[in-house]
């Protein structure tokens, strides 16, 4: 991991015993997620509807790569085709969502900031509709053991940060981070950058459909504890869901989950994404998990 994300320092996760997952099985007929209503239960309802006609300016990324993509490029291209029908409400959103609903943390206007991506990959296991996550190793330095989506910095090679650059970016930080196959994954969508100010990344979250799963694990355990997929019906389970508290003051979304505690920047981005595809659960937002200096 190249780079951190989360929005203000790290979180203490809980210490989990090291394990290789496979990936989701492969697409088929979606299994029923925990709640009794399509909001909280992405394998629920119908199709969505088409989103407003306004579009965002991560959709104008999304498809400024498609447009400029080569033959090269064919592989990271960005498609809402053949998605599932749960990841509609997903797709319809990022291209109409505004940075602002996302976080009051944006990139300065100066255009200063490192770039940086994440992977924030769907696919589908036992349980129904599923995001992968890895665990940072207990020994590093900074935001050891905090949970995150794999990704990190853009490198020279990943081409143009105003097109391409993001989607190859997270493509091969999954890779060298998890084992994860890219010829599996089928980018969907771009959020909006967002900006970490403790240090200074710019990060745009990449939307990937794991089409084709592929074994992952753990690479570097250097840089990595544990890989691991959460069910989306445990991420929308209320009985899973806390607020975050740092003695700085910040608060945030929070998710107890996989022995482990998810907050930050990555619980914001999942926050964000239940809302705005319609599967939240009303949650105890008084229910609270202190953090301490150290997080």
């Amino acid at each position: 991991m190249k780079t951190h994300e989360q929005s203000t320092d790290t979180a203490a996760a809980p210490a989990a015993a090291d394990r290789a997952v496979t990936g989701p099985a492969a697409a088929r007929p979606t299994a029923p997620v925990a709640g009794d209503s399509a909001a909280g239960n992405p394998a629920a309802g119908s199709r969505a509807a088409a989103g407003p006609a306004a579009v965002s300016p991560a959709a104008a990324v999304a498809a400024a790569a498609a447009t400029t993509a080569g033959d090269e490029d064919a592989a990271i291209a960005v498609t809402t085709e053949g998605l599932p029908v749960w990841l509609d409400p997903v797709a319809s959103a990022a291209r109409t969502i505004e940075p602002d609903q996302l976080s009051r943390f944006l990139p300065p206007e100066s255009g200063a900031g490192r770039q940086s991506a994440v992977l924030v990959l769907f696919g589908e296991g036992e349980r129904g509709p599923e995001l992968l996550l890895m665990e940072r190793s207990g020994s590093l330095r900074s935001h050891a053991g905090q949970p995150s989506f794999p990704g990190g910095s853009l490198d020279p090679e990943d081409g143009d940060q105003a097109t391409t650059g993001p989607l190859r970016a997270a493509l091969r930080e999954a890779r060298e981070e998890t084992g994860l196959d890219p010829r599996g994954v089928q980018l969907f969508g771009v959020l909006p950058r967002l900006y970490i100010p403790v240090s200074g990344f710019v990060v745009t979250p990449v939307l990937g459909w794991w089409r084709s799963p592929s074994p992952v694990g753990v690479v570097d355990p250097g840089e990595t504890a544990r890989v691991f997929t959460v069910p989306v019906a445990d991420l929308t389970d209320p009985a899973n869901r806390a607020t975050a508290v740092h003695p700085s003051g910040h608060r945030g979304p929070a998710f107890l989950v996989e022995s482990a505690l998810v907050w930050g920047f990555t619980a914001g981005v999942i926050d964000r994404i239940l809302h705005f595809a319609g599967w939240e659960r009303p949650w105890d937002r008084a229910k609270q998990v202190p953090l301490d200096w150290r997080a």
